[in-house]
């Protein structure tokens, strides 16, 4: 795969560079917001997240969250039907059961991904509106049972040293309003402390997995439809699916500064358009059945979605 090569060894999705060379907006460049409000942005700062109510119609989300449990062979109605072994082996063990859904290039998805009220949030988070979408996949976090279970881990994505310019986001494909059910968890807190919390941590912690005794998790409520958008130096993480019968599902979605000089990069990302190409990286198995290859049709884009892609320059 012709992308970033320390995608290999981090988390981190390798569909765009590790970490921008163009910092995140501060606004001091003038330019007015376009979705966010003030309290929007105050809220953003503070606590390294956001929240954009019914972003995406509902229209959008629930035909891909039935496309989901077709993807997984499974059935909405069926419990006997969700638990069955994972079919991608994880190289990152801590995702395993954690509902991850190795589909990237469908139309659904990018019917998500090119949605310009989406688009329009991420240019205010940048400040900027040449921008490329990650090409990243969705989740479906079941119910944990004796036999399955997802602990859930707090975790960054890049290495909070190098101060990541990198921020991740999610759509809402069901109501996520119980607590209990598997959704986003984080730490404001931590983000908000990090230089006085780490003076207090070990040369040789690990980087990536913080130790949050002392903190308080945060358990974020969405309803479909709704985008989250975090920044990417936010203690995060998948919280365990504790309820009886009720599932999260999820498309992830986040979009960066675009490199149209890195041909490398761009080239890849219009094939793993094209030709459905999963990406590959320490947290990315894809489908071994390689059913968005066999089954489905390359995406239609828009005129925004071509550019989101790299397929068109800004």
């Amino acid at each position: 795969m012709a992308t970033d090569k320390i995608h290999k060894d981090i988390p981190g999705n390798p569909s765009t560079a590790a970490s921008s060379k163009v910092f995140l907006n501060d606004r001091s460049n003038g330019r007015p917001l376009k979705v966010l409000t003030e309290n929007d942005w105050r809220f953003w700062i503070e606590n390294g997240y956001v929240i954009i109510k019914k972003a995406v119609p509902k229209g959008l989300t629930s035909r891909l969250a039935q496309l989901l449990w077709e993807f997984e062979e499974k059935d909405p109605n069926d419990p006997d039907t969700w638990y069955r072994e994972e079919k991608p082996e994880m190289k990152m063990k801590e995702l395993t059961n954690s509902g991850m859904v190795e589909i990237y290039n469908h139309q659904f998805l990018w019917d998500i991904r090119q949605y310009p009220k989406v688009y329009e949030t991420f240019t205010d988070i940048w400040g900027m509106d040449e921008l490329w979408v990650t090409i990243d996949r969705a989740n479906l976090n079941l119910p944990a049972r004796p036999d399955f279970e997802f602990k859930g881990f707090i975790h960054w994505d890049y290495d909070p040293e190098t101060n990541p310019q990198n921020v991740q986001g999610l759509v809402a494909l069901n109501d996520q309003t119980d607590a209990q059910v598997g959704g986003f968890q984080c730490i404001p807190e931590l983000y908000r402390e990090y230089d006085t919390w780490k003076r207090s941590q070990p040369q040789d912690r690990d980087r990536f997995k913080p130790d949050i005794s002392g903190f308080d998790l945060t358990k974020i409520m969405l309803e479909e439809g709704d985008l989250l958008i975090f920044n990417s130096k936010l203690p995060h993480g998948i919280r365990p699916n504790t309820s009886e019968n009720k599932v999260r599902m999820a498309q992830y979605i986040s979009m960066m500064p675009a490199e149209n000089e890195n041909e490398e990069l761009r080239n890849w990302r219009i094939s793993s358009w094209k030709d459905r190409i999963a990406p590959e990286g320490y947290a990315f198995p894809g489908d071994p059945r390689h059913w968005e290859k066999t089954r489905y049709q390359t995406a239609r884009l828009s005129a925004l979605g071509r550019k989101l892609l790299g397929l068109d320059p800004w």
